[in-house]
């Protein structure tokens, strides 16, 4: 049943910093063309690892850090920075209007700073604690991205930071959104972000035969949904949306993009790293999603799939899909935009919520790439494989689910 008296609460900014694009325009061209943003490494030497590729944020990012500044700080806060920076711009809010404790912060990391930890580790083996940075745990902690957002826009209402692996972005977008919905805040900042794509994260993911290995054809190695998978992608990136008021948004003439009318969390409690069987975790979260609504299944029209590109998670979610939808499943549209971006954990959710409030705003759903003529025969549903598709839904769900059995599910509609 819908949960009612609360405020309404739309999208009215994107800032997509991603592996295909940087920047809303950017980013939707890219998902429309069916760009592929995965190669070799050039992070650091993998020539020792595994899995030798991953989706890299190549565009720099020095209009948006301060490079004396940027040095103070891990990657994936600079990532998103920029990511907020991209996502003010958009939204069209001013400084004065940002700033006090009408606006709150939330964004999340699934692991934080990574390098950071992996650098400093190496200066503690060689050349003692003495020796370590004094910067070493503002850099490391994974609330960093969301102190110094707010600092830079000086937004001093609500904040907190989700780390919930890949369920991260998600979950921050839908508890940022309770914020504004309880009338605790008028807008709010939030997303995820994750720089990860170095030796120990490539290592422990590749020891784990989580990765794909398909080094020969980086830009074929995410595959979602195909015969031919063999593993995620990792990718680095954020995703910063900002979540508004209605009523405030439509006085001011905000663009909207969407509004975020359900959210669903929810629990495996299975495996550390193994989805339940038949996404029996992820269908509560989704049920959850669809009853905060008052949304009925067959009202949906398309699904962003968590979708990795690993046999279980694509296995499991589409069982999970059909056991919510029913006949309606075969009916509906849903596609895994990490076809393309590869998987960036911690903002995943985040990035893949912007990807579905463009595709409602201008009625084109994204493809998943890699797909065609590799098709699965054990997994039937529509997954868009020729390119995108021109059509208009009313309603789109957005999945995320994590290593810990933790799911999160984002729905949306069309304004």
């Amino acid at each position: 049943m819908a949960i009612t008296g609360l405020k309404r609460v739309v999208i009215t900014g994107l800032g997509p910093v991603t592996p295909i694009g940087l920047g809303a325009a950017a980013y939707a061209e890219a998902q429309r063309a069916g760009r592929s943003g995965i190669g070799l490494i050039t992070h650091f030497d993998a020539s020792s690892t595994a899995s030798k590729i991953a989706g890299e944020v190549n565009d720099s990012l020095d209009a948006y850090v301060d490079p004396r500044e940027a040095r103070k700080m891990d990657r994936y806060v600079h990532l998103a920075l920029a990511a907020a920076d991209l996502a003010v711009a958009d939204s069209g809010l001013s400084a004065d209007e940002l700033r006090g404790e009408r606006t709150g912060t939330l964004l999340g990391s699934g692991i934080g700073g990574v390098k950071t930890f992996e650098d400093q580790s190496r200066v503690l083996v060689e050349r003692g604690a003495g020796r370590i940075s004094p910067m070493f745990i503002p850099m490391m902690i994974a609330n960093m991205a969301s102190g110094h957002v707010s600092m830079r826009f000086g937004a001093t209402g609500p904040s907190s930071t989700v780390v919930t692996a890949c369920a991260t972005g998600t979950g921050a977008i839908g508890d940022a959104a309770r914020y504004i919905q309880l009338g605790l805040a008028d807008v709010m900042i939030a997303g995820g972000s994750e720089a990860a794509i170095t030796p120990i994260a490539i290592g422990g993911f590749s020891n784990m035969k989580a990765l794909s290995t398909r080094n020969d054809d980086p830009q074929t190695a995410s595959r979602p949904f195909a015969a031919g998978r063999d593993g995620f992608v990792l990718g680095e990136g954020a995703g910063v949306v900002i979540l508004e008021e209605y009523e405030k948004a439509k006085a001011r003439g905000a663009t909207i993009y969407a509004e975020v009318v359900g959210y669903g969390t929810s629990a495996d409690a299975h495996h550390i790293t193994m989805p339940a069987p038949e996404g029996r975790g992820a269908q509560v979260a989704m049920r959850m999603a669809l009853a905060t609504a008052g949304v009925n299944p067959d009202q949906v029209g398309y699904i962003n799939a968590h979708g990795t590109s690993t046999h279980f998670n694509d296995l499991h979610e589409t069982q999970g899909i059909k056991a919510v939808f029913g006949d309606h499943a075969h009916k509906l549209a849903v596609s895994s935009t990490k076809s393309m971006t590869g998987h960036l954990l911690g903002a995943a959710g985040a990035i893949e919520a912007i990807a579905v409030a463009q595709a409602l705003k201008d009625g084109i759903l994204p493809p998943t790439i890699n797909l065609a003529g590799d098709e699965d025969p054990a997994l039937d549903l529509d997954y868009i494989p020729e390119g995108a598709r021109e059509t208009q839904v009313e309603y789109a769900l957005s999945n995320s689910f994590a290593f810990g059995g933790q799911n999160a599910a984002l729905l949306f509609r069309r304004v």
